[in-house]
C-alpha cells in the first residue's frame, strides 16, 4: 500500500511541476479563481500533511533518506498551517505567493519535477 501512495506522490509532484514549467500564469489564475469561489479549499491544504506523514513513514529505508525526512516534515508544518492557521496569516501568506514572478513558479516546478524523479528513482523504478 505504501509504494502505491509513493507513486501517487511522485505523479502529483510532476503533474504540478509540469503545469509550473509550461503554463505558470494559467495555473496561477485557475488557483486565485478557486479560492475566490471556495475560500474553504486552503483547509484541504491540510491533505499535505497527511501527504507528509505518509511520505516519511512509507520512505524508511530507501535512498535518498534524509531528503524525504525534511521534505515530509516541511509538507506536514504546511499542512497544519494551512489547516489550522490562523485566517490572516494564512491569508497572507497564500496571497504573498499567489503574486510571484512567473520565474518563482518555474522553479518551483523544476523542484517538484526533480522531487518526483528521485523518488521514483529511489523506488527502483524503472530499472531492470
Amino acid at each position: 500500500m505504501g509504494i502505491i501512495v509513493l507513486f501517487f506522490i511522485a505523479g502529483l509532484w510532476m503533474a504540478d511541476g509540469i503545469a509550473l514549467l509550461v503554463a505558470p500564469e494559467r495555473m496561477i489564475a485557475t488557483l486565485r479563481q478557486s479560492l475566490i469561489v471556495a475560500p474553504g479549499f486552503l483547509k484541504w491544504g491540510g491533505l499535505a500533511g497527511l501527504l507528509g506523514v505518509v511520505l516519511l513513514l512509507a520512505t524508511q529505508g530507501i535512498a535518498y533518506q534524509p531528503l524525504w525526512i525534511v521534505v515530509s516534515l516541511s509538507m506536514v508544518l504546511k499542512g497544519l498551517f494551512l489547516y489550522a492557521g490562523s485566517d490572516l496569516w494564512r491569508l497572507r501568506i497564500v496571497k504573498w505567493c499567489l503574486e510571484r514572478e512567473p520565474v518563482d513558479y518555474r522553479l518551483w516546478g523544476l523542484g517538484l519535477c526533480t522531487l518526483s524523479v528521485l523518488l521514483l528513482d529511489a523506488m527502483n523504478w524503472g530499472r531492470d
